[in-house]
């Protein structure tokens, strides 16, 4: 029944509304008449006549530089074989999927119905002023040899055959990282490659490129072990054959270090596995059911370095960590080919990636925040968004340095910009403000120190260069955290201010809070009592300049945890505390205030808080223009809401005439310049686009950014706290991991303009 379900949910999925998984989208305005003689006939002639004047100028005036195509005669699908060139089109239209979700490329999917290799390789050939580059796929071997060798020579775009490079490229960096984990050299391990097809044949060639020796190689095919003394060999199959007494894979795999399987389910028994040598390297790749189950082969050897196909298991050996970067930056800088040197340069990027931090939205993303280089993480996750910068630049690098470039990078930075951009995951807002805080980053104490996000959030900001992180919290629960979840955090200052009571910091601390509070019933057993609330100690910190900023919240509601603060450091003078959230839209960012601290302002507080967001906008380099915000347009309406923020409105002009605000406006007027323009062509903001709102009671701005934040799926950074005479800064309860980094990298840049 479980299958039956699949199948049929499969069938769906390909069939519902409009059948298949790709379309073509305009990427140009079609909306007017003139549109469309732009697009096509008469204005389509220039560029037409510009390309025939250089052909080159295709990559200028068309989709030619962001395109692929994906060719495909259905011969070798895998896990379906020979099941025709109709047939594949749902494969092949998967893989332009992957291309475009992955790198933002471009794909037609063209199936071939012809099984012969001259035909083939023609038909392609006639086809190339369309594309800027070619993936040929499950193609069978050697017929696939043939095609990928004529086509790259007698081609100037980049061509690749996925199924052979793919697989070698991928387990190329598996192998680099296994072999560092289990302490082996690429040029000593005896390698035993069960299997002979095209992947096979790459993946091989693949390691002796990055050291393996030929003669420590042994491969077998369907028949056994590949010997010198078969006249019958194919070139293919002969370069690897040996001359050794070796028949089977049960010789073969006695005392190897590495086992790579492209074959079929279950022909490596746990038998042969003990025979291996000492910390074993067994890559399963067969699918669906690899050469040796993940399970069985761990419960055999526990020394074992494990990887397959599978993505329910550790290691996958998935050819998306590959193929769409190296398009992208093959296309990047216009290759003629994808040369070796390029497809090496992707392996070690990919292998370097595995041994960094892994970013929070992948552990989220596989429910595990125990990813860390190591036995089950060899390799990265498909959904690694460093593949996109790190694999393509490297491509595009080598690409450059080998000659076969025809365009040039020349800032680095700058192009991994662009390439995030590409898929709608860049910020420029945060990314500036991150560099920001990185310029001089300082001392953060962190408030929920027990807490695991808030303890991996100290792990990022330590090592981007954001904060040096103080944590807070009971030691032996703290490092307990540390150890279960690998963080790496052992230079990282702990302090448990239940432990701290007879320390000289702490006695100054309880005097100082004595002296404050004593004229508000505390006495000094009272403060030192309060002083084991982390809120007061970290405050302490703080006030006595021990720490630049504190971070709390995450487990306390939000009265509880400013309420030390306020005791101890206080607002400003004059100042009304109050706060705002930044909204990250595609608009750009959005500042909302007041929307956790004031109930329902006057007037004169209306007037603060409108100060308060105008001048900490400013200091992150941003020019707020402020709309206030009411459910009437400058006087449409009567009630008490519109006058007080009518009041507040004159005060402003008359009194701040530099701010760039105005209102009582309603909330689309304000965010809609145009329809802003055409009503009221006397606002003050009429020239302007409103990138700060200002509500008239806490209600309404706590709710609208609550409703923004879930049903516009906009991402939050706030509460930011406003009027404080230090940096203090509050989170919600239970933020991300991501959000307490974006509120440190607030509280850094806070700290510093102080």
């Amino acid at each position: 029944m479980k299958n039956n379900n699949r199948k049929q949910d499969a069938l769906h999925y390909h069939s519902m509304g409009k059948p298949g998984k790709i379309a073509v989208v305009p990427t140009k305005p079609t909306n007017t008449q003139r549109d469309l003689s732009l697009a096509y006939s008469p204005g389509v002639a220039e560029p037409c006549l510009e390309i025939e004047k250089n052909p080159e100028n295709a990559y200028q005036y068309t989709a030619k530089g962001n395109l692929v195509a994906v060719i495909s005669n259905g011969t070798a699908v895998l896990g379906l074989g020979d099941i025709g060139a109709q047939a594949s089109k749902p494969v092949m239209e998967g893989k332009g999927l992957l291309f475009k979700i992955f790198a933002d490329i471009d794909v037609f999917d063209i199936e071939l119905d012809t099984k012969n290799v001259e035909e083939f390789i023609q038909i392609v050939k006639v086809m190339q002023p369309t594309f800027g580059g070619v993936n040929l796929e499950d193609i069978k071997a050697p017929e696939c040899f043939e095609i990928e060798r004529r086509l790259k020579e007698e081609l100037d775009i980049p061509v690749m055959h996925d199924d052979q490079h793919g697989t070698a490229i991928i387990s190329g960096a598996a192998l680099i990282n296994a072999c560092e984990l289990q302490g082996k050299r690429l040029d000593e391990v005896l390698v035993v490659v069960n299997g002979a097809g095209a992947a096979a044949i790459s993946c091989t060639a693949m390691y002796e490129s990055l050291g393996v020796k030929r003669e420590n190689i042994v491969m077998l095919d369907s028949k056994g072990v590949i010997r010198k003394d078969n006249p019958n060999l194919p070139e293919s199959k002969a370069t690897y054959a040996t001359s050794r007494d070796l028949y089977t894979l049960e010789d073969a795999i006695k005392d190897a270090d590495v086992f790579i399987g492209l074959s079929a389910a279950d022909v490596l028994s746990p038998e042969m596995l003990l025979t291996m040598a000492d910390k074993p390297i067994v890559f399963a790749m067969a699918n669906p059911n690899p050469e040796i189950s993940y399970d069985l082969a761990t419960a055999t050897r526990q020394d074992v370095v494990m990887a397959t196909g599978r993505s329910d298991y550790p290691n996958q050996v998935n050819n998306v960590l590959g193929f769409p970067y190296i398009f992208r930056g093959a296309l990047d800088v216009r290759a003629t080919t994808i040369n070796e040197e390029m497809k090496i340069a992707a392996v070690y990027a990919i292998a370097e990636l595995a041994k960094q931090s892994v970013p929070e939205e992948v552990s989220r993303a596989y429910n595990n925040n125990l990813l860390k280089f190591g036995k089950e993480y060899i390799i990265p996750k498909p959904n690694d968004p460093r593949l996109l910068t790190e694999v393509s630049s490297a491509v595009a690098k080598a690409a450059m340095e080998t000659g076969v470039a025809k365009s040039s990078i020349e800032d680095w930075a700058a192009y991994k910009t662009q390439l995030v951009k590409r898929l709608g995951k860049d910020n420029p807002i945060l990314r500036n403000l991150t560099a920001t805080a990185k310029s001089n980053p300082k001392k953060v104490v962190f408030v929920d120190g027990d807490r695991y996000e808030i303890l991996r959030a100290a792990q990022i900001v330590k090592e981007e260069g954001i904060a040096e992180p103080i944590i807070l919290g009971r030691i032996e629960k703290v490092k307990k955290i540390i150890n279960d979840y690998l963080l790496e955090l052992d230079d990282v200052e702990i302090i448990d201010p239940y432990l701290e009571q007879e320390s000289e910091q702490y006695q100054k601390y309880a005097q100082f809070l004595y002296e404050k509070r004593q004229r508000k019933g505390v006495t000094l057993h009272d403060a030192r009592k309060l002083l084991k609330d982390r809120n007061y100690f970290a405050a302490c910190m703080v006030e006595f300049g021990e720490a630049d900023t504190l971070i709390s919240g995450m487990t306390r509601n939000y009265s509880a945890s400013i309420r030390p603060a306020l005791e101890i450091i206080g607002a400003r003078d004059h100042a009304k505390v109050s706060s705002m959230y930044m909204m990250l839209t595609d608009r750009g960012a959005i500042f909302m205030g007041d929307t956790t601290v004031n109930v329902n302002p006057n007037a004169q507080e209306l007037v603060d808080i409108a100060l308060q967001l105008n001048e900490s906008i400013r200091k992150l380099n941003i020019t707020p223009r402020i709309a206030m915000l009411s459910y009437s347009n400058f006087g449409s309406n009567g009630g008490e809401t519109p006058t007080k923020v009518q009041e507040a409105v004159r005060i402003l002009h008359e009194q701040h005439p530099e701010v760039i605000i105005d209102g009582d406006i309603q909330a689309n007027f304000a965010v809609n310049k145009e329809k802003m323009q055409a009503n009221f062509p006397f606002c003050k903001l009429k020239e302007h686009t409103v990138n700060t709102l200002v509500f008239p009671n806490l209600e309404s701005a706590n709710m609208s950014y609550k409703l923004l934040q879930e049903l516009g799926n906009i991402e939050a950074v706030g509460p930011i706290l406003l009027g404080m005479k230090k940096p203090i800064h509050l989170l919600q309860l239970d933020s991300s991991v991501r959000e307490i980094v974006n509120m440190v990298t607030i509280a850094v840049i806070d700290a510093q303009t102080r």
